[in-house]
């Protein structure tokens, strides 16, 4: 709307594409092109069912994270959760388990694991910083005393297959085409329900919350089980791309996933953020990552690229919104009322 400020509209114009959601569309569209130039293949079907294989279970932890860190909180230990659920896996797989047995297994253990670090949280009041720290050490550990350093990966190819094939007739894999539905399900638990909404009143100020009637212990500890069930979905996932149940599997997950998070413009301190910019967020890291091993760049430098985005992940959406609060144009103030008549 144009202003005395702004008489054209354009600074208001300007805000909004200022949006960090936005930018990250544009950035998409600049990594698509950039990629395409580098490497003529890039936006081929096939490339991009590799990017998309490749993102998948970053993809998945991504989605409860984003509800955790809204919430004002963080968990650290989903890519050992990730890891525990793999190598239970092979461990049951070894036992002569079901595969249709194990799998709902894994993802309740997920579950456990993840309510242990909420109740930590909730119940001992104790930093989730420092107790995801602590577990994602312990439950990588754990990991190890399930299955030692051996793989397993004898699994049938009739399931081995949805981790490694496209859906029918597209380009998509299976482990994208999950994380579809499960995003629309984030999308919808966390901008159209009150839940959702109590989410956010959380990571804004906690107190306030609770003297509104928001249960900020229950909600906290609902969120980190499902950060926990999430995770031991993506150990699923993650065991059947590769065919391989191991303990280590994962390792260092982590870290791509919180810095698609806190990349998609969640506020690392609480209260803000949007599930649709976490997956532009998702797809940006895959593409920029996936570009640069077209290109023959080194592990070592992908994983300088991986700290500098997540530096910039904490910085850009601040300084973006910073800049879009200074451009919004301001109402013009009200016209002075006409001056009563001179009296008689």
């Amino acid at each position: 709307m144009a202003t005395e400020r702004d008489p054209t509209g354009r600074l208001g114009a300007l805000a909004a594409l200022l949006r960090w959601e936005s930018a990250l569309v544009l950035l998409l569209a600049v990594v698509a092109v950039t990629g395409r130039i580098a490497e003529p293949g890039f936006l081929g079907g096939s490339n991009l069912f590799y990017l998309g294989l490749d993102v998948g279970e970053i993809a998945l932890m991504a989605l409860p994270l984003t509800l955790v860190i809204v919430a004002g909180e963080i968990d650290l230990s989903i890519a050992s959760i990730l890891g525990l659920s793999s190598a239970l896996i092979g461990h049951l797989w070894n036992a002569g388990w079901a595969l249709e047995v194990i799998f709902p297994t894994v993802v309740v253990v997920g579950a456990v694991a993840g309510a242990c670090n909420g109740l930590l949280v909730t119940r001992l009041g104790l930093p989730s910083l420092a107790v995801t720290i602590g577990t994602l050490a312990l439950y990588r550990g754990l990991a190890f005393v399930v299955l030692g350093d051996k793989a397993v990966a004898d699994f049938p190819a009739t399931y081995t297959r949805y981790g490694i094939s496209p859906v029918p007739g597209t380009h998509i894999p299976y482990p994208i085409a999950l994380y579809a539905v499960l995003a629309v399900l984030f999308a919808v638990l966390l901008h159209a329900t009150p839940f959702g909404r109590a989410v956010f009143a959380i990571g804004a100020n906690q107190e306030t919350a609770f003297f509104s009637g928001v249960r900020v212990k229950r909600a906290k500890l609902i969120l980190f089980v499902l950060s926990g069930a999430v995770s031991g979905l993506a150990g699923i996932v993650y065991t059947l791309r590769f065919a391989s149940a191991r303990a280590d599997n994962g390792t260092g997950l982590e870290l791509a996933v919180v810095a698609a998070v806190l990349l998609g413009g969640v506020s690392i301190f609480g209260g803000r953020g949007t599930l649709g910019g976490v997956v532009a967020a998702v797809f940006l890291l895959g593409g920029v990552r996936n570009a640069l091993i077209l290109n023959d760049v080194s592990n070592d430098t992908l994983n300088v690229v991986t700290g500098l985005l997540l530096i910039g992940s904490v910085v850009a959406p601040s300084a973006s919104r910073a800049v879009a609060r200074a451009l919004r144009p301001r109402r013009a103030p009200p016209e002075a009322s006409a001056k009563p008549a001179a009296g008689r």
